[in-house]
C-alpha cells in the first residue's frame, strides 16, 4: 500500500508527465535571491490533476534563517492542505563551510518559525540519510519527515524514525518518491487536518422580522432579504438562518410558493396542503442572498412572518 509521486525543480517542464502520481514537491526559492521560475506552472499543473501539492525552500546555511523563510513564505499564496518542506542539506558551495552545528540550530530556528507563521498547514523537512544520522541532533522534523535514501526499495528507507515520504530514486533525470498512506485522498484529508475546527454558531432566540397578511386566489409577492451565513451578515445584519411561516385561517386549503433570484427568474411552483390544526408552513431562505421576492398563492386567507436568527 501506498502512493507515488515527484519532486520538481526548474530542471523539469512547466507540466510535468503525472501519470501514476498521487502528490508532486515543487522547489520555490533558495537561498534569499533564487526563484525557480516555473514554479508557479508547476504547481498549478500539479493541483488541476488532483495531486496534493507541496513547496519547498534550498537553504543557504549562513543566512539568517527566519530571513530565508520569508522570503520563501512570501513567494506563496498558501491554501489549506498545501504542504511546506525545509530541503535540508548543504553539500553546494554556499553550505559547504558552515559548520555542521550551525546547519543544525539553522534547522531546527527554521522550522519552529515557519511552523509558527502557518499553524494551519502541515510542515515538515526533508533530508538525506547522511544529514538525519550524523548532522541532526535532535530529530525534529516538525510535522512529517521525508527521507532520502536512494537506491532502496519504495517503502523502505532503512530508517527507525517515523517518516512519511520516502525519496527512493532519482532515475531519468527527476527525483521519484513514495508516501506510506493508502491513497491521494488520505493524504489529503492528512494535510487538512490540520486546519482549525470551524466554530459552533450559537444563535439568539428567533426574531420576528415582518408580519403580513395573504388573501385567497392572489399572487401575493413578498419583498425579502436574504438569509446571512454566519461570515456574511445579510439583511439588516442578520448572520444566521430566516424563514417565512405561514398559517391558513378559518380552514383547510393549499399554498403554492415559488423563490425569485434577484435580477433572474422564478423558480418552480411548490405546492403544500396546510391544515387550521397542523404547524405553520416554513420556507426557508437560502443563505447566498439570491431570493429577493416569495410569490405566494392559497386558497385560503392566510397570516405569515418572517423570522430570522442572528449569531450571539
Amino acid at each position: 500500500m501506498g502512493i507515488y509521486g515527484q519532486d520538481w525543480a526548474s530542471y523539469q517542464p512547466s507540466e510535468p508527465d503525472v501519470s501514476g502520481l498521487g502528490f508532486a514537491f515543487v522547489k520555490i526559492t533558495e537561498g534569499l535571491s533564487y526563484i525557480n521560475s516555473k514554479w508557479p506552472a508547476q504547481r498549478d499543473h500539479a493541483k488541476a490533476h488532483g495531486l496534493v501539492w507541496g513547496g519547498y525552500h534550498y537553504p543557504h546555511m549562513a543566512n539568517a534563517p527566519r530571513a530565508e523563510a520569508d522570503y520563501f513564505l512570501d513567494q506563496v499564496a498558501w491554501r489549506p492542505g498545501d504542504l511546506v518542506v525545509l530541503d535540508w542539506e548543504g553539500y553546494d558551495d554556499a553550505n559547504q563551510g558552515v559548520p555542521r552545528a550551525h546547519q543544525a540550530a539553522y534547522k531546527e530556528a527554521w522550522l519552529r518559525y515557519v511552523k509558527r507563521r502557518l499553524p494551519y498547514n502541515p510542515v515538515g523537512m526533508y533530508a538525506n540519510l547522511d544529514y538525519w544520522r550524523n548532522v541532526d541532533t535532535t530529530g525534529y522534523c516538525c510535522d512529517f519527515l521525508w527521507i532520502a535514501t536512494a537506491g532502496r526499495a519504495a517503502g523502505r528507507p532503512g530508517i527507525q524514525a517515523d517518516w512519511l515520504f520516502h525519496q527512493y530514486s532519482d532515475s531519468g533525470g527527476v527525483d521519484r518518491d513514495y508516501c506510506h498512506l493508502g491513497s491521494t485522498r488520505e493524504l489529503r484529508t492528512w494535510a487538512l487536518s490540520f486546519r482549525p475546527e470551524p466554530p459552533t454558531a450559537r444563535y439568539t432566540e428567533d426574531d420576528m422580522l415582518a408580519f403580513f397578511t395573504v388573501p385567497p386566489n392572489t399572487d401575493f409577492d413578498l419583498p425579502v432579504e436574504p438569509a446571512g451565513t454566519t461570515s456574511t451578515p445579510q439583511g439588516a445584519a442578520r448572520n444566521g438562518p430566516a424563514w417565512v411561516a405561514l398559517a391558513p385561517q378559518g380552514a383547510d386549503g393549499q399554498v403554492t410558493t415559488a423563490l425569485h433570484q434577484e435580477g433572474g427568474n422564478w423558480s418552480s411552483p411548490s405546492r403544500s396542503g396546510v391544515t387550521v390544526s397542523g404547524s405553520k408552513h416554513l420556507i426557508a431562505l437560502p443563505s447566498d442572498g439570491s431570493v429577493d421576492k416569495v410569490r405566494i398563492r392559497s386558497t385560503v386567507p392566510l397570516v405569515g412572518y418572517v423570522v430570522g436568527r442572528q449569531v450571539a
